[in-house]
């Protein structure tokens, strides 16, 4: 995988900077940021910016308001939280992104003051339709540099994570240090991966993960299945799956994936189904072969937790996307965090898909033990598919 180039690469001093970041962060009903992982995970970037010398000024979105702007998704609290996180710099917020009060604020700039623009997605379809009049206005606002920091929209072509980047020269054009750290790491595990190589893929479906199946299972020594996804192989091999989920026109695949990966691929052995999809539901553990077909799977069981240990346990490199049992229920999250806690030890290059699977992480309290935890969901699965991402592939190689 090549390198691209980066933030460091360019000429920063004096310059204003265009960084488009991912502060997608989750806000509570009173728009007070729950969760400032977002914004932690791209401070390196914009630190960096300042001590060269250059005034960075930050796009992002947040949420999806479709029907034009709307106070509840304003990034106005991310200022107020960047600012908190940055106390020697002065964080300045404007409240659109594109127009002649944005141009005036950019021209006013000074050594170290840093600008936050209004969600870019105040301006929906322009945004996410990529229209070439609302990426030269984004241009049009005055700054010399693009710098791409944001991973989790870098598998969309949108105005300000492609369009935009049009507008400036391929020697003013760079990703960021966490957009770095993701190729870096991503990179890997799809074109040097360490052997022995381990993929877990959990999560509720089949569907979403068949490119990164079929790609990671040439790859990799084992493949591991677990979650939701994992009854449908069930339904595949004749067993009674009882109310578990199952994606019905996706049979026939699990029986391809089954016959084209054999000794490969890895399901789990036992499982814990309960009467009701609730926390504090009736449950029990049982052979995958013996589900009641009046209870669903929720969890893998004890034994498959000594299996998937089993199988992890020389392995060199593990790659990790979806959870393996509904663990936003704690009776159901063991399952998931035992594994967890098992990586967490593991002298190995441990990657964490985003999503639901950096969440789980998160709950288990290990988010600090894994070499890479992903902050993109769609945008990791999309790399381990072996696409290739528009946001980067917009910026030059090294």
């Amino acid at each position: 995988m090549k390198k691209k180039k980066t933030v460091k690469d360019l000429a920063l001093s004096g310059k204003k900077v265009f960084i488009r970041v991912d502060f997608n962060v989750p806000l509570d009903e009173n728009q007070n940021i729950t969760d400032d992982a977002r914004i932690r995970a791209a401070l390196p970037t914009i630190k960096y910016v300042v001590e060269q010398g250059g005034i960075p000024i930050l796009g992002s979105h947040l949420g999806r308001p479709k029907e034009g702007p709307d106070p509840k998704l304003s990034l106005k609290p991310a200022a107020e939280r960047l600012q908190e996180l940055l106390p020697d710099a002065s964080v300045k917020f404007v409240s659109d992104c594109i127009g002649s009060e944005v141009q005036e604020k950019v021209s006013s700039l000074q050594k170290n003051d840093i600008l936050l623009l209004e969600n870019i997605r105040f301006h929906y379809k322009e945004e996410t339709k990529n229209h070439k009049d609302f990426a030269k206005a984004l241009a049009e606002n005055g700054a010399d540099l693009y710098v791409n920091d944001a991973f989790g929209t870098s598998h969309r072509a949108h105005a300000s994570t492609y369009g935009l980047a049009t507008h400036f020269p391929e020697n003013a054009r760079a990703v960021g240090l966490l957009m770095d750290k993701e190729v870096e790491y991503l990179g890997k595990a799809i074109s040097s991966p360490e052997h022995p190589y381990v993929a877990i893929l959990g999560g509720a479906k089949i569907s979403g993960k068949i490119d990164v199946i079929q790609n990671l299972g040439k790859l990799v020594d084992k493949l591991i299945i677990g979650g939701g996804m994992a009854y449908t192989f069930f339904k595949a091999k004749g067993y009674e799956i009882g109310k578990s989920l199952l994606e019905e026109d996706k049979i026939d695949l699990a029986k391809e994936l089954l016959d084209t990966y054999k000794d490969k691929l890895i399901l789990p052995v036992d499982t814990v189904v309960a009467d009701e999809f609730a926390n504090d539901a009736n449950k029990k553990v049982v052979d995958v072969t013996e589900i009641p077909a009046d209870m669903e799977g929720m969890d893998i069981g004890p034994k498959t937790v000594e299996q998937f240990k089993d199988q992890l346990k020389d392995a060199k490199m593990v790659v990790w996307n979806g959870p393996l049992g509904v663990f936003e229920f704690e009776n159901f999250a063991k399952g998931t965090f035992e594994i967890a806690k098992l990586l967490a030890e593991q002298d190995a290059t441990t990657i964490i898909g985003g999503g639901d699977s950096a969440s789980a992480i998160k709950k288990a309290g290990l988010a600090d033990s894994f070499s890479h935890i992903s902050t993109g969901g769609g945008a990791s699965l999309e790399f381990l598919e072996g696409k290739e991402l528009p946001a980067l592939s917009i910026i030059a190689d090294k």
